[in-house]
């Protein structure tokens, strides 16, 4: 008597599960070789590799590659300053805002028309820290307004209808505000005045340690601009941790983005604190709108645009509701975008490299995508989306 053996069926690789493969180890080729085109052209110039692919290559010098580090570092806490309103607020209700990054815009709008008033008042250059802290205090006021007016009027009456809605009212709000400010400004570039000349100043914190070889590789050369968008990003973003993390109105900020029904239950005002995350998101947009406008200075109605649009996708990098995620995301966007052009593609015969920093940018959300689909830190959703 024979026994029939049933054969299990082999599991089929579906085709789109192939591409991701295969889209994974070309990138994971593609910047080791860019990386190791690199690593040889420092050693050697005029090396084999660089001669067939890339003869005007040249190796960067210790400075030049510490100056995009700090470059990359200070424009990636911008990023995560604003990335941080985006996880805010898809925490809560669980829906990107890209209006997100017209809020940055205003808040940066109103420090050059506050700024602009200083100078004329001859305070600007004499009382600078007194002028810092007040255009500070005029653009988080500002964001903050703009962004709890946006969701009282935009997003409130939306909070029952399908995600997509509110994704498609976020998008009218942005062009909205962006004309609404083209219309009352002008589309002439702003430039916030002169800074003073300690700001220009370039310092070495290690310089007082004296010339040691070994300390050269750890002594920056940081001007102090980008170390007061250090200082302030990192005063800030510490004082939102202990915001959401160790008080009650945190607690009840993270009760509400778990689940707004049973929050609701015990007590909390879901309104409240929804009103309360965009408010704050909007003041870490109006702290980042001054860092942005004292960096480079010149700003438009469409400032915020792309600066939005890279802070989102820090987001996601870092993971979509994951606080600590977003300024890391943030951060580490910055960094890639400042030197894997110089480092990657430029190694690889790739013409004007430093053009393409858009789209080293977006591509750094690919491949983390490809490897970590909740992003490097992982996602923090509510009940809701999780199931």
């Amino acid at each position: 008597m024979t026994t029939a053996v049933q054969a299990r069926p082999v599991p089929k690789v579906a085709a789109v599960d192939r591409f991701l493969t295969f889209l994974r180890i070309a990138m994971v080729l593609l910047i080791g070789t860019g990386l190791f085109a690199f690593v040889w052209q420092q050693i050697s110039p005029t090396n084999p590799l660089a001669s067939a692919i890339n003869p005007d290559a040249a190796s960067l010098t210790l400075e030049q590659f510490k100056g995009l580090l700090v470059a990359g570092l200070s424009q990636g806490t911008m990023y995560g300053l604003i990335a941080i309103g985006y996880s805010m607020v898809y925490g809560v209700l669980g829906f990107i805002n890209f209006a997100h990054g017209e809020v940055f815009m205003v808040g940066s709008m109103s420090g050059f028309i506050t700024s602009e008033k200083l100078f004329s008042a001859g305070i600007w250059q004499d009382q600078f820290i007194l002028s810092f802290v007040i255009i500070m205090i005029v653009a988080m006021t500002t964001s903050t307004v703009t962004a709890v007016v946006m969701e009282r009027v935009a997003y409130r009456p939306l909070r029952s209808a399908p995600r997509l809605i509110p994704l498609i009212t976020s998008i009218g709000v942005s062009f909205f505000i962006q004309n609404a400010v083209l219309g009352l400004l002008g589309p002439a570039t702003k430039t916030y005045p002169q800074l003073p000349e300690t700001l220009s100043t370039v310092r070495r914190p290690l310089g007082f340690l004296g010339d040691i070889p070994v300390l050269n590789w750890f002594d920056f050369a940081i001007s102090g601009t980008r170390m007061m968008v250090f200082v302030v990003s990192g005063v800030s973003f510490a004082v939102l941790w202990f915001l959401v993390e160790r008080t009650k109105t945190g607690k009840a900020m993270r009760a509400v983005a778990e689940d707004k029904e049973i929050a609701s239950l015990m007590g909390i005002n879901v309104d409240r604190i929804i009103v309360l995350t965009f408010g704050v998101g909007g003041a870490m947009a109006g702290v980042a709108g001054i860092m942005w406008g004292l960096t480079f200075r010149s700003i438009t109605h469409v400032t915020g645009f792309l600066p939005g649009i890279k802070a989102f996708t820090a987001a996601v990098v870092g993971g979509v509701g994951n606080l600590g995620g977003a300024m890391a995301g943030g951060i580490g966007l910055g960094t890639v975008e400042s030197m894997a052009p110089l480092m990657i593609l430029e190694p690889l015969g790739v013409g004007s490299p430093s053009q393409l920093r858009d789209l080293v940018a977006f591509t750094a959300l690919v491949v983390v995508l490809l490897f970590k689909p909740t992003g490097l830190f992982g996602e923090k959703l509510s009940a809701e989306d999780r199931t």
